[in-house]
């Protein structure tokens, strides 16, 4: 088995190449950062690129060297001062007297970090790395956008590239045996009855006829011969065609509270998850829609810019809501057709006994026809009935039904990723 390796540059002197194995090689300080990142960045500065600084400690390189050898004797006093694993600061590095550098300090300790700058596509690519919609299935044909290669069998033209030396050789072999198969039975013939002639008494034989029988041999000799053992006719190429490939269409729902329960604070975490959100779909997901519902005490069907930046608020009825993404179902996304998806933050607070009314709908008319459903409660006060109706319903679909508590913005990233973990195949 051949490798082929690409050592070129890619512009500026860089390897891609040599990027990506120093990519792998450090992507647990990446995947660290990344997450770091997502809890200090704005709303706006979500999907960018980010420097990433590794401890040179982790840089090194592991080497071989020659042990010491030999027979040696040495004593190891103990103490109570220091155990395995204790770094000991070098002597004589006191105030102003470290290492300098990023790592500076009063303690007489420094080190040096490496730094570099990942793109945006290597920022979200980490950011997003082992998520999925869970329970994905295909459903029909989405356009015709995606194709793939497969074999189609032979044909007669080609590049040299697609050359099938095997069937190639075959046709030869069939094409040379078709033209030259009845002379070489006549040949046989003409050979054997030489033989017998030859073979006669020298007084019997007749000369005429040998002579006429070589002359004979030697011209099929000559038609055979003259042949050609390959020719432009017996070239055969792999066929490749292009061949669609049937894509997932899915639709996701994002409803989010907007009530006056809602503080500032609580509602930028809400924009965070449902931004996060938006960007994982937009990049691993090419067939699939965003339906993003706002709701106080009504519901509201809005696009992208007034579901992120609208300031419009008031009561809370959460199963207004529910209703609008029940209705939008039915009339625009069959479940034979679309895979369904659901994902809802608000704070937990809720009108009077309307949390009755949404586990109701939950139960009979949203949740028999979704993949899945998230639920994240963004509020560090305990639960109230809303989330105790929504474990009812989790307790039915334990499947297809999550929900998770967000306190503050440290927890988005993480219960975002617990939500859309890759499931493993068991």
């Amino acid at each position: 088995m051949s490798y082929i390796i690409d050592r070129r540059l890619n512009g500026k002197k860089k390897s891609t190449v040599n990027r990506q194995r120093f990519l792998r090689r450090y992507k647990a300080h990446i995947k660290k950062a990344v997450g770091e990142a997502m809890n200090s960045r704005s709303i706006t500065d979500l999907g960018k690129g980010e420097k990433i600084s590794i401890p040179t400690r982790d840089l090194n390189e592991p080497i071989f060297s020659n042990g010491r050898g030999g027979h040696m004797e040495q004593v190891l006093p103990g103490n109570k001062e220091f155990v395995t694993g204790d770094r000991i600061p070098r002597p004589g590095q006191g105030q102003g007297q470290g290492s300098g550098g990023s790592g500076a300090s009063d303690s007489g300790e420094g080190m040096d970090e490496f730094a570099f700058q990942i793109s945006q596509d290597e920022f979200l690519e980490f950011m997003f790395e082992g998520l999925e919609l869970p329970n994905m299935v295909k459903r029909k044909l989405a356009g015709n956008d995606a194709f793939h290669v497969v074999r189609a069998g032979f044909c007669n033209e080609g590049s040299p590239g697609r050359l099938n030396v095997v069937r190639s050789m075959r046709a030869a072999n069939a094409r040379r045996i078709a033209l030259s198969g009845g002379k070489r039975r006549n040949l046989k013939l003409l050979e054997q009855e030489l033989q017998a002639e030859e073979e006669k008494d020298p007084a019997l034989r007749d000369q005429r006829r040998l002579d006429e029988l070589r002359a004979k041999i030697e011209d099929l000799r000559g038609r055979v011969s003259r042949i050609p053992f390959l020719d432009d006719f017996d070239l055969k190429y792999n066929l490749l065609v292009k061949q669609p490939r049937p894509s997932s269409k899915a639709v996701m729902f994002c409803l989010m509270d907007v009530s006056g329960s809602m503080n500032q604070a609580t509602k930028d975490m809400a924009k965070r998850f449902f931004l996060l959100l938006y960007l994982f779909l937009q990049r691993s997901y090419e067939y699939t829609e965003i339906v993003f519902i706002r709701h106080h005490t009504s519901a509201k069907e809005v696009d992208e810019q007034e579901f992120f930046y609208s300031r419009e608020t008031g009561g809370t009825i959460v199963s207004s809501a529910l209703k609008m993404m029940r209705n939008i179902m039915r009339e625009r996304y069959p479940a034979s057709e679309w895979n369904i998806y659901g994902a809802q933050a608000s704070d937990g607070d809720n009108w009077n006994d309307d949390s009755s009314t949404c586990h109701k709908i939950l139960i009979d008319d949203i949740m028999p026809h979704v993949q899945y459903y998230s639920y994240v409660e963004i509020t560090p006060r305990d639960h109230q009935a809303l989330w105790d109706e929504y474990q009812s319903v989790a307790e039915v679909f334990p499947e297809h039904f999550a929900m998770e508590q967000i306190i503050d913005v440290g927890d988005i990233y993480p219960v975002f990723r617990q939500l859309f973990t890759q499931k493993v195949a068991v």
